[in-house]
C-alpha cells in the first residue's frame, strides 16, 4: 500500500471509531460523548483540504515511517 491508500484507510477507521463513540443511539454500548463528533468533523476537514492542497499531516508521518509514495 502507498501513502494515499494508508491515509484513506486510517481516516475511514478514525471516522467509524469516532462515530461509534459519539452517536447516542438507544442501547449503543460504545457511546462516550457527543464531542467525539468533533473529531469526525476534524478528519473530514483534513480529507477535504487534502483533496485541494495535496498536503496531509498523516502523510508526513507515514513518509517518515518509510511508507512508499508510488507503486
Amino acid at each position: 500500500m502507498i501513502i494515499t491508500d494508508w491515509i484513506h484507510a486510517i481516516a475511514g477507521c478514525f471516522i467509524l471509531l469516532s462515530l461509534s463513540l459519539g452517536v447516542d443511539c438507544t442501547g449503543n454500548p460504545f457511546f462516550i460523548s457527543r464531542y467525539w463528533l468533533l473529531f469526525t468533523a476534524f478528519v473530514g476537514a483534513n480529507l477535504l483540504q487534502f483533496g485541494f492542497t495535496k498536503f496531509c499531516p498523516m502523510g508526513l508521518i507515514l513518509k517518515k515511517l518509510g511508507v512508499p509514495e508510488h507503486r
